[in-house]
């Protein structure tokens, strides 16, 4: 099977940063997309989600597969448990939208399509977000803590936004660095509730980065 590659910011960045176009639902190229993203992430052991534009599917389409913290952390520092190798959660968003936001988190997030660049962002702890599954039934679903972050970077994905682009700092940081940063950089909660617009204008905490 031949590998599946996400684009990247050295090769496709315009690409990357054009605004999805809705599904509209039947689709019928809309399996042999899901198909596709179903390969990525069986030959990927550490990517958690996916936008379908990172694999050239310029789509409002998004694969969630696995956004427990923990299992997360085992992840990227090579110590998964059994449990979290048979763990094959997959779940697709189509044409999602944020209802409301609320709540302050920050975490520094690392993404596919933006090699190195990892990026500390402050996002929503609880976000409420409608879209429709594939077969066309809509939700009206809350997503609280990491999963609120991962959701959340992704439907940027969307309209075209990069990390790297809302982040407080940038550092680059080879994969084999990360393992050990991630020890001592991890998820962090500000507030579970409150305005999300206006408890992000706050000026954000400086962190040391080594």
């Amino acid at each position: 099977m031949n590998k599946i590659s996400t684009l990247t910011i050295e090769n496709n960045e315009e690409f990357l940063r054009q605004t999805s176009r809705p599904v509209k639902l039947p689709d019928p190229e809309l399996e042999k997309n899901i198909e596709l993203m179903d390969r990525y992430f069986e030959q990927s052991d550490r990517t958690i989600a996916l936008a379908s534009i990172q694999l050239g599917i310029p789509k409002r389409l998004i694969y969630l597969k696995n956004t427990d913290i923990e299992s997360v952390s085992r992840a990227f520092t090579d110590q998964k448990t059994e449990e979290d190798e048979k763990h094959n959660e997959r779940r697709i968003l189509i044409n999602p939208v944020i209802i409301s936001r609320e709540g302050l988190t920050d975490y520094w997030e690392t993404c596919a399509s933006c090699l190195d660049n990892m990026g500390h962002v402050r996002r929503p702890y609880k976000i409420v977000v409608e879209y429709q599954d594939i077969n066309g039934e809509k939700h009206l679903e809350t997503f609280e803590g990491f999963e609120s972050t991962v959701l959340s970077h992704e439907m940027d994905h969307l309209d075209g936004i990069l990390h790297i682009d809302i982040a407080d700092e940038v550092i680059v940081m080879p994969l084999e660095e990360r393992k050990v940063f991630r020890q001592t950089h991890g998820y962090r909660i500000t507030s579970k509730d409150g305005n999300y617009e206006e408890l992000v204008r706050g000026k954000p905490e400086k962190h040391m980065v080594r």
